[in-house]
């Protein structure tokens, strides 16, 4: 474990090594603020900065130690950015049907008709917290608490790819067909993960997504 001698307030992340590069910090609501906040600095220590669910996984060039300047910036408490200010993607997608199978469910359970959960989904702006699962995948927060559902109690042996789906209180969609046990709700035609493009994840930690319906 590697931590301050002195812990300002609020009391500043946790530190645990991963191997010997990497460091995984505890970072709770204010991830992405971290995040921007190592990857604007560009310290040369560092090879990558991975965002998790409440945690960061700093991996860096060479083992052995932390410079002062990495110590400071990880020990210094960071409030979450007030705003979205990452790249905006505007994305089309088809609801319900063949495209969305668990749609109607959701719906009913809202409270809503199909179309007034159309809308509710499509008018958030949500933000990608971290990618994971599958290359490319987008944690999409953002989601309103009214659409938030458990996972499905039994996973689908396959998920087509482009499947825009719930999951608790994370939107998401599938970069690749392959089994899955989120709520889906529609469908995109975009390419999220190409491993010849750069970068090859469409979505970046950071990023603004928005969904307009076909």
């Amino acid at each position: 474990m590697v931590k301050s001698d002195v812990y300002p307030s609020p009391l500043p992340p946790a530190w645990q090594w991963v191997g010997e590069r990497g460091l995984r910090v505890e970072t709770g609501a204010a991830t992405l603020a971290y995040y921007e906040s190592l990857v604007s600095q560009k310290l040369d220590e560092i090879e990558d900065v991975i965002p998790a669910d409440g945690s960061l996984l700093v991996v860096l060039r060479y083992g052995g130690g932390v410079s002062a300047a990495l110590r400071a910036t990880l020990n210094t408490p960071v409030m979450e950015p007030p705003s979205l200010t990452g790249t905006l993607h505007v994305i089309s997608a088809e609801f319900g049907g063949g495209a969305g199978p668990d749609l109607s469910e959701l719906a009913a359970r809202a409270r809503m008709d199909k179309s007034t959960y159309i809308s509710n989904c499509s008018a958030v702006e949500y933000r990608v917290d971290f990618l994971g699962f599958q290359p490319g995948f987008p944690y999409l927060s953002g989601l309103p608490e009214v659409l938030q559902v458990p996972r499905r109690k039994t996973p689908r042996g396959c998920v087509d790819a482009g499947s825009i789906a719930i999951g608790g209180r994370y939107a998401g969609i599938y970069p690749a067909a392959g089994p899955g046990g989120w709520q889906i709700i529609g469908r995109t035609s975009s390419i999220l993960f190409d491993a010849s493009r750069d970068p090859p994840a469409l979505f970046l930690p950071g990023d603004r997504i928005r969904f307009v319906p076909l």
